[in-house]
This record gives structure tokens, sequence and C-alpha cells, in this order.
């Protein structure tokens, strides 16, 4: 979204404030990434200036992860903290901004690896308020864990409320709302969201969101999105055929929106997030990978269902399956899995332009990131092309990694942060310097 909530921003502001006072120095270069897709949900940055080709000169850093995992790092402070498993248990690894690494937790609960090739029992990511980092795995772990390492609380989903029936690996990232972590659990069956006590880990509520739908649409592997109601922090969900919003507060239904599939086609799950520019919801629905793309604007806002009224424009030639697009300065940018870029009005769904980036048979499951107008795609195979966005397509770099890359990248200044199966790589100017822990 353009500009986050208020209560959003106030909350940022709050901790980056502490986090200045503890590294004044740090913050002349560095920025928080305090979830998945950033501190304004919407997978860029204006300022920082990463290097848009590389060779071995520009790895400032690269060292190995405990295990195989596919969530995306965040950033607070001087340090990045990832989830991994650890001794085949869930855990969560630390690391300062030079690579070193801090601390390791390992959170007691067996990992369940991954089913799809691409997936692991460490696909959700982290997010954090500055005090605790949350964290949620397969295995129906769910746990807030201290800047020291240590585990505040844990909880078991699985446990407490049944196995996770999806196709394939559970997804879904925990998000923050008021004093609660909210996690999402779309799949066969009956589907909820659910709010837990930041600081006690106390079931706060569970709301359903269970739909009638055709053979695997059910399953959901998305993260809902904050944004504000009538002046009050709401859940926007996608999966199910359904985006709906929820209180934050009470998990209430406020309003639905529905009939993103009249031909009832099957095997369309939902894995990219909306994304949000200004009261327009932007969803990509269909398989995009397999050439049926869908995209749907839908206006937030109203009451009951709005199926009716709040449908502002839809396309079935531009759309992506696993990346979430990306906002910056009030346009969409669209990454398709097999790699084609357009750059999308959000208020007509009409494309400013469209390009293509080489192709491979490798497809795209990162999420496009893009800073300063500079946009970063990194397709499964470890290749990261880099092209200038603003005010039209650019292609300036095709740069190469020695790991297979799922993840999304992450800006920290002028660096990258980029997980790989393997390893955590930062990618720097090379004047940072070169250090290695193979």
């Amino acid at each position: 979204m353009s500009h986050p909530p208020l209560l959003q921003r106030a909350r940022f502001a709050r901790h980056l404030i502490v986090t200045l006072a503890i590294a004044p120095l740090l913050f002349a270069t560095t920025a928080q990434w305090p979830n998945w897709r950033g501190p304004t949900l919407n997978g860029s940055v204006a300022a920082g200036q990463p290097p848009a080709r590389w060779d071995a000169t520009h790895i400032a850093w690269r060292t190995p992860l405990p295990g195989k995992g596919c969530s995306t790092p965040i950033v607070w402070g001087d340090r990045i903290y990832v989830t991994a498993p650890i001794d085949g248990k869930d855990g969560l690894v630390a690391f300062a901004l030079d690579g070193k690494r801090l601390w390791q937790t390992a959170l007691g609960s067996h990992e369940q690896a991954g089913r799809h090739r691409n997936g692991s029992g460490s696909n959700p990511s982290p997010v954090t308020d500055g005090r605790s980092i949350f964290v949620s795995y397969k295995s129906g772990q769910l746990a807030a864990v201290g800047l020291d390492g240590q585990v505040r609380w844990q909880t078991n989903l699985v446990e407490r409320f049944g196995p996770v029936k999806l196709f394939w690996d559970f997804g879904s990232s925990p998000v923050l709302a008021g004093k609660n972590v909210v996690v999402a659990r779309l799949h066969g069956g009956e589907s909820w969201l659910a709010a837990f006590d930041q600081a006690t880990g106390e079931l706060r509520w569970k709301t359903d969101r269970t739909y009638s739908t055709p053979t695997e649409l059910d399953n959901g592997y998305t993260t809902p999105l904050v944004i504000r109601h009538e002046g009050r922090e709401a859940l926007l969900t996608w999966g199910a055929e359904h985006v709906t919003a929820h209180d934050a507060v009470d998990g209430r239904l406020l309003w639905s929106c529905g009939d993103f599939n009249p031909k009832r086609t099957a095997f369309w799950p939902a894995v990219a997030m909306p994304v949000v520019i200004g009261d327009i919801a932007a969803i990509c629905f269909g398989r995009a990978d397999k050439g049926a793309p869908q995209f749907h604007g839908v206006k937030l806002g109203g009451s009951g269902d709005v199926t009716k009224t709040h449908r502002t424009w839809s396309r079935d030639d531009v759309g992506a399956f696993v990346p979430t697009p990306a906002e910056y300065q009030g346009q969409l940018y669209v990454l398709s899995d097999r790699g084609q870029i357009d750059c999308v009005e959000p208020a007509t769904g009409k494309s400013r332009w469209t390009a293509t980036l080489p192709r491979a048979s490798s497809n795209y499951y990162a999420s496009p990131l893009i800073v300063g107008g500079v946009l970063y795609a990194a397709r499964e195979d470890g290749v990261v092309f880099v092209a200038k966005v603003a005010g039209g397509f650019e292609l300036l770099a095709e740069n190469k990694l020695p790991d297979r890359v799922i993840a999304s990248l992450v800006p920290v200044g002028d660096r990258l942060i980029i997980r790989g199966e393997k390893e955590l790589f930062c990618i720097a100017p090379p004047a940072a310097g070169s250090r290695s822990d193979e």
C-alpha cells in the first residue's frame, strides 16, 4: 500500500525511535524490514541503492543455514532473523548484519518437511514488533521469541485445532494487529482466522472462514494484510474465492467479495497476496504459471456482501500465481511466474507497459522487490534480474548466485540480504568488504 495505516505507522515510529537510540550509526545506512513484505507491506522502499550487477567481489558475506527453509528473512535494528530447521526441529536463527551468527533457538517441535520440491517446514516468515519475533511452522508451532533468543511462549495449533489439510506446504505468515498476533488457516475443511495475545499467547478470538469451493480452491497460502476500516484495524484475507475483511479486535466479518471463479474451475489455490493501493485491493488469481492468469481490483470498504458493488476491474491476460506484486509510487508491478512484468495502474487495471525477462525452464517463486525505482526479481535457479522500472522498463543486469532462491529479497540500505536454499548471502558494494563463512 502507498501509506501504512496510521496506527501501524505510529507503532512503527515508536519502535524505530527506540532502535535509533540503541544504534544511531547503523541507521545511517539501514532500515527496518519487520515482515516479509516490508514496513509498508508493499515490497518496496524509496531509499537505498544496492548493486545492480554483481560478481564475487559484491558478496560481502555468505554463511550456511542449519537447514532448508523458504521463509523470507526479516531485519530489525542490527540483526537479521530467519526461520530454519535446527537438528530436525523448528528453529529461529539470528545473525548480525556482518553475517556473524549470534544465536539459534530450537523450538522443540519436530520439523514437518516440505512436500513440494520448493517447499519446507519453515515457509512462513517471521514478524517482529521490535520486542519479540513471532514465528509459525508447518508443524503447527506458533511462538514468540525474545530478541535474546529466549522463548517467551509457544503453542501448537495442530494439536489444538487439528491437522492442516493442504495439498502442499503451509505458507501463511503471522501478522501483528493491535496487541495480538494473527494467523490464518485456509484449507480443506474448517478454515479460520485466530488471534493470540502477543505477550502471553492466550487465544483472544477465533473466527470461521469456511467456504464451499471446487477442488483445491479452499487451499490458501496467503498472509492477511492489516488495513483500516472506518478508523479501525481490519484484516484483509484472500482465499477460497473470497476476499474478506475482519475486525482485528474481535474477528467479526465486516465485508466479503466473491464470484472470482464463475466457471467453477478447479485447482486454483490462492498463493499470491493482495496488494493495497489507496482504496483498491489488487488480487491475483488463476494459474499464471499455466497460462491462465486472473487479476482483479476490489474497492475496500462497505459492509456485508459487496460482490456486486465493489469489483472495479478484472483481467484474464495478466497475473501471477506465486509471486506477490509490488507497489512503488502508486503503481503496481506484477511479476508472473514465467517472467513477464507489467506496470499496472491500480485505479483502472490497465497496463502502462509490459516487458519480459529472459526465459528459462525455471519459474519465479520469490516476490519482486523494488528499491528506489529498481526492481529485483529472483528466479528459483538463483538468477537475479535487475531492471529499472520507474518511468519505463530497462533491463540492467542478470546475476547468478551459487544457490537456489525461493525466498524474497530484503533490502538493508545499499545491501541485499538473500536467503538461498543452503546459505544466507549479503550483496553489497565492493567497498563493504568481503567475508566468507563457508
